[in-house]
Parts: structure tokens; C-alpha cells; sequence
């Protein structure tokens, strides 16, 4: 079964355009398929970055330390509307 496509509509500068064609040309793909490449590429890279906290082990017993001891902290109501919202969308 064939996925069905969608359409993505940009603008570029005309040298860009240019660019990006050689390219796709140079790899013997169309220009379509070589932008797909591209953003599957960089697109894990990014949401990666942007959805996972790296932490090196002090933090981490640090923050397991805050988390055991509930006395330590009081949330806050900005902080209890964030969390109900990621509640009800499921997370």
C-alpha cells in the first residue's frame, strides 16, 4: 500500500533553489526526495534536543533528593495548571 503524500509549499532564494537542485541532481534523486532526506535527517536531531534533559549524576541524585523529600518544596499554582494540562493530554 502506497502512503499518501502531502504538499509542502516554500519559498526560497533563487540561489538556494539552485543549490538545493544540483544537489538533489548530484545524489540522483529529485528535488522532492532530497528535501524529504534533509528533514528526516535534522528533524530527529532537533526534536531530540528540544524533548530530552540531559543531566550529569549529581544533578540527578540532586533532583531524586528534591523529589523524596516533599517537605523540601511547595509547587506552585503555575506549576500545578502545567501539570494538569499534561495530564489531560495524556503524558
Amino acid at each position: 500500500m502506497i502512503a499518501k503524500r502531502e504538499r509542502i509549499e516554500a519559498r526560497f532564494l533563487p540561489e538556494v533553489k539552485r543549490m538545493a537542485e544540483r544537489a538533489a541532481l548530484l545524489n540522483g534523486i529529485t528535488l522532492t526526495d532530497y528535501l524529504a532526506k534533509l528533514v528526516c535527517e535534522d528533524a530527529p536531531k532537533t526534536l531530540k534536543f528540544h524533548n530530552e534533559i540531559t543531566l550529569s549524576n549529581q544533578q540527578f541524585d540532586n533532583f531524586v533528593q528534591v523529589c523524596e523529600d516533599e517537605a523540601s518544596y511547595e509547587l506552585s499554582d503555575e506549576i500545578k495548571q502545567a501539570a494538569s494540562r499534561l495530564d489531560k493530554d495524556g503524558f
